[in-house]
């Protein structure tokens, strides 16, 4: 089954999910770095899922694996970017300068 692509934003900040923007990765990170963090996330989520039966200390450090990935990734804590521009990440994208641009993804 192909897999289904999901919007972007035009200057490549986020995508849209459920018509909720999320931050992407940092296209400035190279290729190897990226790869490696990718796969550190994975790994983690993985430890969440096996994590959720134990909870406790197990489930904690798991999810604390899943967000330092993230935040290597440049998916959480400050922008990536320089230009100043606030972060709408997980906000819904109705609500932001984004949201003429994602009325004309709804219509289509």
């Amino acid at each position: 089954m192909p897999r289904k692509t999901v919007p972007t934003t035009p200057d490549g900040r986020y995508i849209v999910v459920r018509g909720r923007l999320w931050r992407c990765s940092d296209p400035s990170l190279p290729a190897a770095r990226r790869e490696a963090l990718v796969q550190d996330l994975m790994r983690a989520r993985r430890a969440v899922r096996d994590a959720k039966a134990e909870g406790g200390a197990a489930l904690a450090e798991a999810r604390a694996a899943v967000d330092a990935a993230k935040h290597g990734l440049g998916e959480r804590g400050p922008p990536w970017w320089t230009d100043g521009a606030p972060d709408y990440n997980r906000h819904l994208a109705r609500n932001t300068p984004y949201a003429a641009w994602f009325a004309g993804l709804e219509e289509a």
